[in-house]
Formats: structure tokens, sequence, C-alpha cells
């Protein structure tokens, strides 16, 4: 059973089978999206880079991450909402999973629930699906509701994912709040050292922390942001090179040519003509 629910506020929250098969919810591209494979394959590109999920995956996107192309053979849900009818960024200390789940970077989360997790998120969607039924006064907070549930039991697993080996889940919460500051300041900040200061820890301290929690080095997080918004708007606006450097706060051109080579392989230029051509 599909679901729409929409409230008087702009808020929205989708539960549905169907999403790469209806045009209908193309609409909702601007959502934060969980979408679970439960049996066969989904290959699907995300900002034009292509991405097989198999059976039992979830995978976690923004509303800056686009589909570009999808073909399900098998099962899958999506349950997908905006930040009208839940913010992830006023209700961090209640989910925590802004930076962890959700963040700008297109090394996109991947989840692999085992059978206690899976029953556990079945119940949530359950939950969902009874609840849009009831057409009354509460059903809207109900809802919501149900929709923390879920945030809170893909939290546990992400964070399990990462901290079950180091057992520092304490370190872990440093390194969530790295991205959600890389996500808010990487225009003008590209040095670890400025992230660090926030965090009020050393830049060895980040690192060590990173590589005990087994995460790429802090540096590479802020270029692989960097690089994920330089492909963006190479991909889906017109803005030139000289654009693209400015509003990612490059000093001049030639350095953001420079960088974008050495994190792609091939020119800005190249690539937004390889992509296009494809």
């Amino acid at each position: 059973m599909d679901l729409m629910f929409s409230t008087p506020l702009d808020g929205n929250l989708v539960l549905c089978d169907s999403m790469f098969d209806n045009e209908e919810y193309t609409k909702y591209s601007e959502m934060y999206k969980f979408i679970w494979l439960k049996s066969g394959s989904l290959h699907i590109e995300v900002d034009h880079i292509p991405t097989e999920v198999t059976a039992g995956e979830i995978i976690c996107l923004t509303p800056l991450h686009r589909i570009d192309r999808a073909e399900a053979e098998g099962e899958y849900v999506s349950l997908a909402f905006n930040s009208n009818f839940y913010c992830i960024f006023s209700h961090t200390n209640e989910v925590s999973c802004n930076g962890l789940l959700f963040n700008g970077s297109s090394d996109i989360m991947r989840l692999r629930p085992d059978s206690e997790q899976s029953e556990g998120l079945e119940k949530v969607l359950g939950d969902i699906r009874h609840d849009y039924q009831i057409d009354d006064s509460l059903r809207e907070e109900m809802l919501r509701m149900h929709l923390k549930h879920f945030i809170i039991l893909a939290t546990r697993i992400a964070r399990d994912r990462f901290t079950q080996a180091s057992g520092k889940e304490k370190a872990f919460d440093i390194v969530r709040q790295f991205h959600q500051l890389v996500d808010r300041n990487f225009r003008e900040k590209k040095q670890v050292q400025d992230y660090a200061e926030m965090l009020h820890r050393s830049p060895k301290t980040l690192s060590n922390l990173f590589s005990a929690c087994g995460c790429p080095s802090p540096l590479s997080v802020i270029r692989e942001r960097v690089n994920a918004e330089a492909r963006r708007l190479l991909l889906y606006t017109n803005k030139s090179s000289k654009e693209i450097a400015f509003l990612l706060g490059f000093d001049d051109t030639a350095v953001f040519s420079r960088f974008f080579s050495q994190m792609n392989g091939i020119s800005a230029t190249e690539y937004r003509n390889r992509e296009h051509n494809r």
C-alpha cells in the first residue's frame, strides 16, 4: 500500500513500494529518503554515480542527492519526508542522524540490518500504515512519532557499523559533528584545523578518532564534500567553472581546476561533457 500524507504547512511523508515506477513521486525529490531493498536487486545512479544495492540493504539519501536512473528488480520500500514534516536539524539531539545517515557527500550511507533489526523496522512501517488509516486530529503527530522511531533504529544500525569494533560511541559523536560542520562550512573552510578549532580538538586528535571508528580521514571528508558539490553544479546547472570556483570559495579558477582534476582524474569541462553525453 502506498501512502502520502501532507500537512497544512507543506510537510510531507511518503511510504511506497513503487517510487521508481510512478511519475507522481518525482515531485518528492526534495525529500530525505530511506530506500530499503527487500529482495532482488536495485541498480541506481545517484549524482551520475552508479550504485548496486543488494537485497537487505537500506540506502539513505538527502534532498541534495539526485536520482538520475533507477531499475529495481525485486521488492523495495521507500520512506521519504521533508524538513517541514520532521526537521532533522532541530531534532538532532533526539535522533543524532544528521551527519551520520544524512550528509551531502556522494558517499551515501548504506545499512544492512540483521534479522532482529529488520523486524523492528518492519514493525514501525506497519505502525505508519495503521495510523495513516485513522483520520483524526492525532494522526499527524502519530506519523511523526513513528518516523522518528524509524530514524532512531536506522541510526543505531549505522552507529553499530562504525563503533562496534572500537567501542567508542562518544568518539563517533565527534565524527558525526564533524560531518555536520563540513556540510555547513565547506565553502569557506577547507582545512582540518578550522573544524578542529570548532570542535575544541587538535587536528591529530580528530585524525585518531576517525581512524578508531574506521572512517575516512578528516581531510578526505572535506575534499569529498567540496568535490560532490562541484560535480552537482557541473551536472545540474549551466554555471561556468569560474562561477563554480567562486561559489565554492576557491581563490581563483586555476586552483579549482587543479582540485577538480586531482579528485576526478579529468577536467571540469571534460567531466561535464562526458556526463551530459552519456
